[in-house]
Formats: C-alpha cells, structure tokens, sequence
C-alpha cells in the first residue's frame, strides 16, 4: 500500500505546513490537506507548493474549503457546508502522500468528530510538530498521550524554532517518543533554504518503511 503520513501539530501555527512541504519534497510525495479554513491570501496547499517546490499534480485538491477562518467545524457553519467527517478518505496516489491536519489534534471537524477521530480510523503514522518555546513540554506530551490513548502510531516528533536542549530531552524521557530532528527558523525562507535545513536536521530514511 501507498505510504501515508500524517503531520500533526501541538497548536494552530506552529510550524505543520512548512514542515510537511519539506518532507512531501523530500520524500518526493504528495501533498493533501483535507480541511482548509480560510482562503484569505495564501492557503496551506498553495504554501507547501510554493516552499516543497511541488508541481501541480502532487499537490492534491482539498476535499472543504471553508472561507471563514475559524475551527472547521465552525467555520463550515458559518459557510454553510456540511462536513462529513466518517466519508473523508485520502485520495489515491502513485507514490508516498503527506496529509497535514488542521490546527491541533482536538480541533472539532463536526460537532461530533475531532481531527484525531479522523486520525485514529486512518491508521497511517503520524508526525507530530512542535514548538521550541515556552511551553511546548506540556503541549508536547499532552498531545503524544492523545495520540497514544486513540491507539495512532507516532512516527515521531519534530520540531520547529530555535535549539533548545532541554525541552527536547525533556519530552523525550518522558514521552519515549523519538526525536526526529528540528527545523530553524528560517530567514529568509525559500525552497532553497528549507531544502538545506531538513537535509541538514533530519534523516530521510527516518520516514520510511
């Protein structure tokens, strides 16, 4: 079967669609972004094209697009879409396909189903993306045990901001989860520049298999 990987974020803005447009060029994937919520300048889809330099075909078309920048299930109220979250299903595809969720893992899809819902019935493996700042030790581990608790394979962890030492080791000791590597931020970022970072931060082979 198709290899499918799932980048998950601990929040909203933390770093998921930079990171998933490096692995989808990386990997040499697809890229697929079920949910999209708000389309007021760049979307998600339209970024991870722009910095995995993606052509058009492996960046695959949202299954929702929600005008109203907001929690998808709010958002879809607002548009007037019903989201039917048991119906939404990857698309096929001939090579590898990286799926980036929306904000974090409890975000509502419906008034009924969370994006881990989601997640668990998939199956597939999940990055999860984190923070380097203030906080992210406890938004790391709450998120891994989420994970854990809907039975969804971790692939591992990857993080996004400045070294910080201690908060990695932290949450690996605690969590057991595997530390996949850690994107700097980028100035400027450009395809050429998060090209570089992920060959020099993490290892290809570490998503494979």
């Amino acid at each position: 079967m198709t290899q499918r990987i799932v980048v998950a974020g601990t929040d909203t803005d933390v770093g998921k669609t930079v990171f998933a447009a490096a692995l989808t060029a990386a990997l040499g994937a697809s890229y697929w972004k079920p949910v999209q919520a708000g389309l007021q300048g760049e979307t998600d889809s339209q970024l991870a094209a722009r910095l995995g330099g993606l052509p058009p075909e492996r960046v695959l078309p949202e299954a929702y697009r929600l005008r109203t920048p907001a929690s998808p299930h709010l958002a879809a109220e607002i548009d007037g879409v019903t989201i039917d979250a048991a119906g939404l299903e990857p698309p096929a595809t001939d090579g590898p396909l990286v799926i980036e969720g929306a904000g974090g893992l409890l975000v509502p899809l419906t008034r009924e189903t969370l994006a881990i819902d989601v997640f668990a019935r998939w199956g597939f493996p999940v990055v999860l993306v984190s923070r380097t700042a203030l906080g992210t030790i406890n938004h790391t581990l709450l998120s891994l045990q989420a994970l854990r608790a809907h039975k969804i394979p971790v692939l591992g962890v990857a993080f996004i901001g400045e070294e910080k030492p201690e908060s990695v080791r932290a949450i690996a000791s605690f969590s057991g989860a595997r530390v996949l590597g850690r994107l700097p931020t980028l100035d400027p970022l450009t395809p050429e520049t998060l090209a570089a970072a992920f060959t020099d931060g993490f290892r290809k082979d570490d998503f494979l298999g």
